[in-house]
């Protein structure tokens, strides 16, 4: 796969965060994988709604306490989500 340079702005705690853990003969290598994990989410995220316009256009709109009950269980699987990472970052 052809590279090409570019040039980012980044935050700059952040950036230093990275090289630090990864090195800076690693740095375009953690960014490349970054990058390729967003753009596999955003097409994830994609294909959902897509299957969320199927759904509704099968069965009508899905119904407000069935957003909110997911909404919550998003919101929990997240925060456990972030309580592991802390656990392994402590």
């Amino acid at each position: 796969m052809a590279k090409e340079k570019v040039t980012l702005t980044l935050d700059g705690d952040q950036l230093a965060e990275l090289r630090r853990m990864v090195g800076a003969r690693s740095l375009s290598a953690a960014v490349d994988s970054a990058v390729a994990a967003y753009l596999a989410r955003l097409r994830h995220l994609a294909a959902v709604d897509e299957w969320l316009v199927e759904l509704e256009r099968e069965h009508g709109p899905v119904p407000q306490e069935t957003l909110e009950w997911a909404a919550q269980l998003v919101e929990r699987w997240d925060a456990g989500r972030s309580q592991r990472r802390a656990r392994r970052a402590g």
